[in-house]
């Protein structure tokens, strides 16, 4: 349950973590205005409250493993909101981000 909860947490941060910073690229590379900017701004804010529920009580371990999520949605929100076509190295090194994560968060621990 903890691995699912986790997961599922990753996947929230990442939306509210990059959306806001998408929403303020466009705000300021785009001339958006300050309501995308504001609204970005809140998003970020929203990723930062959300890092916090993680099961996990190191910080350090979850944003190092947040991190390679971080990479892979990227490219994902690059792809479904920017049109972007991600090349085989960047597909490659998003595997790689996450078999990092898994490696840091879901790694059998003794005490």
């Amino acid at each position: 349950m903890d691995m699912l909860r986790s997961t599922t947490l990753f996947a929230l941060a990442a939306v509210a973590e990059i959306g806001g910073a998408w929403l303020v690229w466009q705000g300021v590379r785009e001339h958006r205005g300050w309501l995308w900017i504001g609204a970005g701004i809140i998003a970020l804010g929203i990723y930062g409250f959300v890092a916090t529920l993680q099961p996990d009580a190191n910080f350090g371990r979850i944003l190092a493993a947040y991190g390679g999520v971080f990479v892979a949605g990227s490219l994902l929100w690059g792809m479904a909101v920017d049109g972007f076509k991600p090349d085989r190295f960047d597909v490659a090194g998003a595997l790689i981000c996450l078999v990092g994560v898994a490696v840091i968060m879901y790694a059998p621990r003794t005490a």
